[in-house]
């Protein structure tokens, strides 16, 4: 490691030294000190590093964050990062830390959702075990401070058999300038439960911040969850989120990535599916407009036979925006009678954006259904005159194709308020 590489990394530790875990119970000082020792041996990734090949994380390490303590400020107002209609339970963190008194939670009937700082103290026995546990500091640097450094987050438990009708809606707000923050999501959903997660990470129009989020989901036997994650920071944001899903037998599990704003976004998606009969579903929608750089990192690993996974993410890129998707799919050899389609297809509304897309597939098992495909284009001229020649604006025929173009990427999100919000999220801020 160059003493370049070292003072970057001194630099972004220096910026978190204040935080104080010394009142942690054992388990959790002990996790920290692991990843503070993974640290000394992780380097941050460069254009030569295959996985971020693309990616240049310059803009992030190059810069002097600050951290904020835990704090009570009644007076922050949520109302403009709800999604309207919605009938959810409202989890708000804001700036790193998990807020009571902004969130509206209805618990019972086999739900239960709190701090995850809270389950820590109280040395909850499903978090002693499990904590970092598939989120594993020495495989990745951005992990190992996560895990060295987050200071809350959310932990939700679902008993067994739960079926949990209302969504749950988390909403990271970061409302502070230069500043740095680590959270941490953990799922347990028991066997046969279910649930609808909706994560959205906000911030005030013209704030500079960093977000480094990791999510741990552990899906039992029967279980389903549908996750949607939701990135719209305005200003100069950057962030870099890891979600870390363990499936068992027969699980189900949805991911919707839906990145609408973002300085710099990157998005690692880590699935294991360690059962007989799992279905697996990833969807993604990047937009790019300005600068703005969207890189999209998925791998499922396919360790057990008779499971089916479907990927699609479509990309729409405007002005001098980039995009990345890499995604893998492994079949291991005991992995037969796998069923496995991945999809990646980019717009590119101008000459100046760029579409790096690289599908992956790699298969050890022979009795198994495998396809992968990119395509990158431009909205079709002819279409959108033959709409204007209808008497439909420009910018509306524009607007009716891509919501057409991106139409099976939401196919999976199954919360139609989210959906609507969706498409006039899209609608909005590519006709600005």
């Amino acid at each position: 490691m160059t003493t370049t590489e070292l003072t970057k990394k001194d630099m972004l530790l220096d910026s978190l030294n204040e935080l104080d875990f010394s009142n942690e119970p054992q388990f959790s000082q002990d996790l920290r000190t692991n990843a503070k020792k993974a640290l000394e041996n992780l380097e941050f990734p460069t254009s030569k590093t295959e996985y971020w090949k693309y990616t240049r994380i310059g803009k992030i390490i190059n810069k002097t964050y600050g951290i904020q303590h835990e704090v009570s400020d009644s007076n922050i107002d949520i109302s403009s990062y709800l999604i309207p209609e919605l009938d959810a339970n409202i989890v708000v963190l804001v700036n790193g830390f998990f807020r009571t008194d902004l969130s509206q939670i209805e618990t019972g009937k086999g739900l239960e959702i709190s701090s995850l700082k809270n389950a820590i103290t109280k040395e909850d026995a499903f978090i002693k075990d499990h904590l970092g546990e598939i989120a594993k500091a020495e495989k990745e640097l951005f992990i190992a401070l996560n895990t060295l450094c987050f200071t809350d987050g959310v932990y939700i438990d679902l008993n067994k058999n739960a079926v949990i009708e209302k969504p749950i809606h988390i909403i990271n707000i970061t409302n502070s300038n230069n500043l740095i923050s680590n959270t941490r999501t953990i799922v347990k959903a028991h066997d046969n439960s279910s649930v609808k997660i909706i994560e959205s990470f906000v911030n005030l129009q013209g704030e500079e911040s960093f977000t480094n989020n990791v999510s741990e989901l552990f899906l039992n036997p029967n279980s389903n969850v549908e996750y949607n994650k939701i990135q719209n920071k305005e200003g100069e944001s950057y962030q870099i989120s890891t979600e870390q899903i363990y499936q068992r037998k027969d699980s189900n599990f949805t991911i919707n990535t839906i990145t609408l704003q973002g300085t710099l976004v990157r998005n690692n998606l880590n699935i294991e599916v360690h059962g007989e009969g799992c279905e697996t579903n990833l969807n993604g929608i990047y937009l790019g407009k300005e600068k703005n750089h969207t890189d999209n990192h998925t791998v499922v690993d396919h360790l057990k036979p008779n499971c089916n996974s479907n990927e699609v993410y479509k990309g729409i890129l405007d002005d001098n925006s980039v995009g990345v998707f890499n995604g893998k799919v492994f079949v291991r050899p005991d992995a037969q009678k796998t069923n496995a389609f991945q999809q990646n297809n980019n717009i590119l509304l101008t000459d100046n954006a760029v579409i790096n897309s690289k599908p992956e597939l790699e298969i050890y098992a022979d009795d198994v259904k495998c396809s992968h495909g990119s395509t990158t284009g431009q909205l079709d001229e002819e279409a959108i005159f033959y709409l204007q020649a209808r008497g439909v604006s420009k910018r509306s025929a524009i607007n009716m194709m891509i919501t057409a173009f991106v139409k099976d990427a939401l196919d999976n999100v199954s919360i139609p308020t989210l959906k609507d919000y969706i498409d006039i999220k899209i609608e909005k801020i590519l006709g600005n």
